[in-house]
């Protein structure tokens, strides 16, 4: 088997591993025996578990990054033509849902064990990826609040960063488990949804809430 194949065995482990159980309750041991390596191999692609964590957000944040900045690219583009008009909060929104919902996001499945995995980031406080995610999408973050910002001039900065939180919490709580969502909707009310129709209900539910009065 090529070192390549090797490399993502131990990553599927891992992220399968971190979002079944946490960060801090995975051992390598654990991820070593169900993806089927040595600790030497571990050791060799990776280094150390924090670079195996960081390693696990890179592959879904890296293609997501690439889409994102495209976008962000051609809206800052868009905004010398002198047709310009600013797009309204929702049509932010949406634009950036596209981006996550294209690529390695789009099953419901990968889309929900990364929404796990940045819940119990938040709740383990996994400092050093806080630092990893700042170092190399840091620029890229700002860019996106920046576009939010020129939305909702009126919000004090500090507000603006809560409403943020309150809004990536119900984003993480929704998808990380749609499955049970759905399960409990289609057993109460005979009907589920697709996640392309999950994030059109959940939009205009952010955007209300990113603009909500003082």
């Amino acid at each position: 088997m090529a070192q390549t194949d090797t490399a993502e065995r131990i990553l599927d482990a891992a992220e399968a591993l971190f979002a079944e159980r946490g960060f801090a309750e995975t051992s390598l041991r654990m991820i070593t025996s169900r993806a089927d390596v040595n600790l030497a191999a571990v050791n060799y692609y990776f280094g150390s578990k924090n670079v195996l964590i960081q390693a696990v957000f890179a592959r879904f944040l890296d293609p997501l990054a690439e889409r994102l900045t495209t976008l962000l690219d051609q809206l800052d583009a868009d905004a010398a033509l002198p047709t310009h008009t600013q797009p309204t909060q929702q049509e932010l929104m949406a634009l950036l849902f596209g981006v996550i919902m294209r690529g390695r996001l789009k099953e419901r499945h990968n889309l929900q064990i990364f929404m796990r995995l940045l819940g119990i980031a938040y709740a383990q406080r996994q400092k050093h990826l806080q630092r990893h995610l700042e170092a190399v999408f840091g620029e890229l973050f700002e860019r996106c609040q920046r576009l939010l910002v020129e939305t909702v001039p009126e919000l004090p900065l500090y507000e603006l960063y809560w409403r943020m939180n309150f809004m990536m919490g119900s984003i993480i709580f929704t998808m990380s488990d749609l499955q049970t969502l759905n399960d409990i909707s289609e057993a109460r009310y005979h009907r589920g949804a697709t996640v392309e129709e999950t994030m059109e209900r959940l939009l205009p539910f952010l955007v209300a809430g990113l603009k909500a009065p003082l």
